[in-house]
């Protein structure tokens, strides 16, 4: 199953696009090879114009676990007590009892294609699947991780691959829980594994590959000091202070707080993304800014799990940058994260446009900052420049969610009033993926997904 080529050239048209310096209307953006190579504005729709509507740059989802796709909506039933991260980290365990290399691949495909249809061009997959479901592993160390290249190639959306680290079920080195069989891995072994990606992805012309220590519950100081010499040039990203129990934990075992150790013993600078931290202190954010790192933050997920909400409004009025990411993937899409986060942050502070700065739109805002976030955070350029890559998302106006709008009311609207589907058409590199809101190889996609869960979930 593959796209249709890339187009050598081709002129899309629209009504209106945002584009570096604010928003223009009537553009005309012309392709050639996946990238852009023109931009004009103020022109008319000539006969052989494609395109239609308004013009987003496509952004990045910072964090996914795409094979956590299959499992939404199956984790909402109470236990007998309390529920929380932890008891559903338990069902997540069991749900890894079956499914290999195939259900990976046919899951993940499922999981990408839906990043496309909400408006993401690129996703972080923080891929830590490297053992069969006996915790043996491949024969092929990149078995895995190849059916994540291959699902990034079948659906077209960019991929920064971050295989993850994980080697620890606790802090100070615990040894590794039964539940964790198919996560464990050694340093030796993780090198060939982020070798092995880097070929994998080789003949991707854009994708990017880091790496991902899962966590510093998952990682001894030793380990995660050798991270970034194995991610080269490319991001780090961590879990972190994700959790209460986790910042308890931390400080029983070093005296310091997740995010405060890190900042003290690691060498984080604008390469790294930190997902989550949602449980930080004032001084603690404040050095994360200081170091010019990202925060990924997963609002979806976060209220889902019950996690907590992180101190996005003082951060980001302080100069912290932030990126968005579907983590667990229980919903997918780019206005359903943004309207999240601003909510959360709402309920929180119990105000209104609480992430916007004084006399800006809301929508602007956020989407601004998580598109620039989100960049830094892959290792990826983004936005509709002349010279970039085609990565271009247009919005239906044709719903009556638009009437009358222009501007960032487009976005407002977009994020907080449209229903879903708003998204008509988006192009990957110059091929359109989605039209009509369809990803183009929906059917044989969900077809695959059915059979996987089929196995899966038996």
């Amino acid at each position: 199953m593959t796209l249709e080529p890339t187009p050598v050239d081709r002129s899309l048209w629209f009504e209106a696009a945002l584009l570096p310096d604010g928003w223009a209307r009537d553009v005309r953006i012309g392709l050639k090879d996946g990238r852009i190579v023109g931009i004009e504005t103020g022109v008319s729709r000539a006969a052989n114009d494609q395109g239609g509507g308004v013009a987003l740059p496509g952004l990045a989802n910072v964090h996914s676990h795409a094979f956590q796709r299959a499992m939404a909506g199956l984790t909402e039933g109470r236990g007998p007590s309390d529920d929380d991260f932890w008891t559903w980290r338990e069902l997540m365990y069991r749900f890894l009892d079956r499914g290999g290399p195939d259900e990976i691949e046919a899951i993940t495909a499922l999981a990408f294609m839906e990043m496309l249809e909400g408006g993401f061009t690129r996703v972080a997959e923080f891929h830590y699947l490297h053992n069969d479901p006996a915790g043996v592993a491949y024969a092929d160390r990149g078995e895995s991780a190849g059916r994540i290249v291959t699902a990034a190639e079948t659906t077209g959306i960019a991929l920064t691959m971050l295989p993850v680290f994980y080697a620890h079920s606790g802090f100070g080195g615990q040894p590794p829980a039964h539940g964790q069989r198919r996560f464990i891995t050694d340093l030796d072994g993780f090198a060939d594994l982020v070798a092995r990606c880097r070929v994998l992805t080789g003949g991707m012309s854009d994708a990017v590959v880091g790496v991902a220590p899962h966590s510093l519950r998952a990682v001894s100081p030793d380990e995660l000091a050798a991270m970034p010499g194995l991610a080269g040039e490319g991001p780090i990203h961590i879990h972190v202070a994700e959790q209460t129990k986790e910042v308890a934990d931390c400080l029983a075992w070093s005296g310091a707080r997740p995010v405060e150790w890190l900042l003290t013993h690691a060498p984080v600078d604008p390469r790294w993304c930190l997902i989550h931290s949602t449980h930080v202190t004032e001084a603690e954010w404040r050095g994360v800014v200081a170091r010019g790192a990202v925060v990924g933050l997963c609002p979806i997920t976060e209220a889902n799990l019950g996690d907590g909400v992180f101190p996005a409004v003082d951060f980001t009025r302080a100069g912290g940058r932030f990126g968005i990411g579907t983590d667990s993937n229980v919903q997918i899409g780019v206005a359903e994260e943004l309207r999240m986060l601003e909510y959360s942050q709402r309920l929180a502070l119990r105000g209104r446009a609480v992430m916007a700065d004084p006399g800006r739109s809301t929508g602007r805002v956020l989407f601004e900052r998580a598109l620039a976030g989100g960049t830094q955070a892959t290792g990826a350029a983004s936005g509709l420049t002349v010279g970039g890559s085609a990565d271009i998302v247009s919005l239906d106006t044709r719903s009556a969610a638009f009437a009358g709008r222009s501007g960032d009311a487009i976005l407002d609207s977009w994020i907080f009033g449209a229903p879903t589907g708003s998204i008509g058409s988006v192009w990957r590199a110059g091929r359109e993926v989605v039209r009509d809101g369809r990803h183009v190889a929906r059917d044989a996609v969900e077809t695959r997904y059915r059979r996987a869960l089929a196995t899966v979930v038996g």
